[in-house]
């Protein structure tokens, strides 16, 4: 993807507290954001051993209501949503109708009409035009509210204890995918306890106007500033996907290694016949984790070999700060599939051995 001229890039209402605390900006997605502060490796530090804050005010927010509201996202949806509660949320996956994804999204249930749905940046528009289109023949009104809010990630060990003292939400009683609305620094917010990271932590939703004060008040409280640079390296220990590297319409949930979130029980949606076929049948390729045994770092895009022939490709990769080795994603075909099995990634032109490992590569101490 070029980068875009600065100028045209779409900016969140954090931008100018961003490049004042020093953050390097770069075009994510159309987006001009931080990639980092103080350095990737000290940003991963802080959120593994304490807390970081992030701007991820650039999702995007739909919200579905009406009587047909919940019929409508579960044609939609891959994932149960009759299993939500008031106050809950869930991760799930809006497919079409190949079982490829259209995007990972999170739904929170407000009440049985009535859901907000956070999807990733760049497929807002996308994503909003494709729930319309799955609202046809449904009593179910769908509204992009992505304008309406700011939104910022408060993630580490201690992110509890410093959100705590600014808010009314009772932060100790609300279990994980769990959230509340009430007030942050004096203005409206939903809190969820969720994020992308694999540690405790919570997003946040206000109005924009409000959020560079609110951004200022957690950084003074001892949060690290933290950007996209972190954000991924802590995602990818935690085996969170990314849309567009690791997921994307060519790839379904149960390649992708998330048949968890696939309920082929709950009557009909999109793709699922095809999930169906394929849970039967088996996959072609399947999403795995692998340290790598030979040095070298295999990126997104790098393929995997079997002689001269191609088999796979990785879909992320880096140096694990807190494994200190490197690590990554890819798509192998079944026989690549097993705890340690290897395969040769191409790197730079030369072959070079990786291990599938058991996923996430980190998981936090309970």
């Amino acid at each position: 993807m070029a980068d875009q001229p600065a100028a045209s890039l779409k900016k969140t209402p954090l931008n100018e507290i961003e490049k004042e605390l020093g953050g390097k900006m770069v075009d994510f997605g159309g987006w001009e954001l931080p990639v980092q502060y103080s350095g990737i490796l000290d940003e991963h530090e802080a959120v593994r051993t304490r807390v970081g804050v992030f701007d991820v005010s650039h999702m995007g927010e739909v919200t579905v209501k009406g009587p047909d509201a919940l019929s409508m996202l579960q044609k939609a949806t891959c994932n149960d949503v009759s299993k939500l509660e008031d106050g809950r949320a869930q991760y799930n996956g809006l497919l079409y109708p190949t079982a490829g994804f259209v995007d990972d999204i999170l739904i929170y249930r407000n009440a049985p009409d009535d859901y907000f749905i956070v999807v990733n940046a760049s497929n807002s528009d996308k994503d909003y035009e494709w729930f319309r289109e799955c609202a046809k023949g449904f009593d179910a009104e769908v509204r992009n509210r992505s304008a309406e809010y700011a939104q910022l990630a408060i993630q580490g060990p201690q992110a509890e204890k410093l959100l705590q003292p600014m808010t009314d939400v009772d932060l100790s009683r609300m279990k994980y995918y769990r959230f509340g609305k009430g007030k942050v620094d004096g203005v409206a917010a939903i809190v969820s306890r969720t994020g992308y990271t694999g540690e405790d932590g919570f997003e946040v939703y206000v109005s924009p106007e409000h959020s560079t004060r609110i951004m200022r008040k957690i950084i003074a409280a001892g949060a690290k500033p933290c950007g996209l640079g972190a954000r991924d390296t802590l995602r990818l220990e935690a085996k969170m996907a990314l849309y567009g590297n690791d997921i994307d319409h060519t790839t379904t949930p149960l390649e992708a290694d998330l048949g968890w979130i696939v309920k082929l029980d709950k009557g009909d949606f999109n793709g699922r016949e095809v999930l169906r076929r394929e849970n039967a049948e088996g996959v072609r390729r399947r999403l795995v984790g692998f340290e790598m045994v030979d040095r070298g770092i295999a990126r997104h895009g790098y393929p995997v070999v079997d002689g001269s022939q191609e088999i796979g490709v990785v879909t992320s990769g880096t140096h694990s700060p807190t494994l200190k080795k490197a690590i990554g994603l890819a798509y192998v075909p079944p026989d690549k599939t097993a705890q340690g099995s290897e395969f040769a990634v191409l790197i730079r032109g030369k072959e070079t051995r990786a291990r599938v490992v058991p996923t996430p590569f980190y998981k936090r101490a309970k």
